[in-house]
């Protein structure tokens, strides 16, 4: 079994910023990791962004925040 990651998703997951609440603005990746697993706790919200929610904490469980940061550097948003 071949894992091909979709592009675009990873584009828009590296350059999301969370919408609401005291870490608005903020990229996701730059969420507290503590933050991360108490919405994995209490349930990620529906939507695009729960699924980035839960992403973003497997991405910084496994140490790949390197990667996103990559991305953000190379493909900025204008």
């Amino acid at each position: 079994m071949e894992i091909s990651p979709d592009k675009q998703k990873l584009l828009e997951l590296a350059h999301y910023k969370m919408p609401f609440g005291k870490y608005k603005e903020r990229y996701l990746i730059d969420l507290p990791l503590a933050y991360l697993v108490w919405f994995r706790q209490k349930g990620f919200p529906k939507g695009k962004l729960g699924e980035y929610l839960s992403t973003t904490l497997d991405i910084r469980e496994n140490g790949l925040e390197p990667i996103i940061r990559k991305i953000q550097k190379e493909f900025p948003v204008d």
